[in-house]
């Protein structure tokens, strides 16, 4: 059995997302369902989307629209209380380094761009979402593997702009130096934001209601270390967003 929550995961809140899982899986027992004790900690993101064993798993809904919608059971989307996003939404700021005369994303058409992964909604998906409402698309990027990675190409000029997923740049404020070094000028379109899943083939409503639950008795200090206000069932429409652009088209 798998259960993993890593997409914001960092050493500075790791004993509040135990915490959260403590809460979960208790929760999950009082509905006769299994859980592992304690999340899993080591096991690659994408790797544990596919294992026939989930129990809980967090997925960026660009994965989830490209390669595992028909293959995952979605639960909820988190509510992180973002300005501009609607309850289980999220958007993503465009920054640009701190000395850029660039104030405006209009003006980024023919920049450098750098993003954490191409199956990324927040770096990847929601930048080539916003460049095609103005009619064109960003140009294959550098992809420097995190989120962390991007703000510092852009702080370090080894490229121009990154888009940064508004929760981890909330984060990063926090302790990750480049971010001096960097400027917000605008952001992206919002969609629904990281969505818990289970295995497929599973009724979501008990799973739901064990999150939910736990949201609402993790205690306060916990989730303010979180960002965490709750957790939002969103309509299946809600992911219906064209994919961005593959990389063989921006070669051409």
């Amino acid at each position: 059995m798998i259960a993993s929550l890593p997409m914001y995961a960092r050493p500075a809140n790791r004993a509040a997302h135990q915490a959260f899982w403590y809460l979960i899986r208790d929760g999950l027992h009082a509905y006769g369902l299994r859980a592992p004790d304690d999340l899993n900690e080591t096991i690659e993101f994408e790797q544990s989307w596919a294992q026939p064993d989930l129990v809980l798993g967090q997925i960026c809904n660009l994965p989830y629209r490209a390669r595992f919608r028909d293959h995952v059971t979605p639960i909820a989307a988190m509510d992180y209380g973002l300005p501009g996003c609607a309850p289980g939404f999220y958007n993503s700021v465009f920054i640009v380094h701190r000395d850029s005369t660039i104030s405006d994303p209009q003006d980024l058409r023919n920049s450098r761009m750098a993003t954490n992964a191409l199956l990324s909604q927040s770096g990847y998906g929601a930048a080539q979402q916003w460049a095609a409402d103005q009619g064109f698309h960003f140009t294959m990027p550098l992809i420097t593997g995190s989120h962390a990675a991007s703000i510092t190409a852009v702080a370090t000029g080894q490229a121009d702009f990154a888009t940064i997923d508004a929760q981890t740049w909330r984060m990063a404020q926090q302790d990750h130096p480049a971010t001096d070094l960097v400027k917000v000028i605008g952001t992206t379109p919002a969609s629904p934001c990281m969505t818990l899943i289970t295995r497929a083939g599973q009724d979501p409503a008990p799973y739901l209601a064990a999150v939910t639950a736990a949201v609402e008795t993790l205690p306060e200090p916990l989730r303010q270390t979180l960002g965490l206000r709750g957790v939002v069932a969103l309509s299946p429409d809600a992911y219906d967003i064209p994919l961005p652009p593959e990389p063989q088209a921006l070669a051409n």
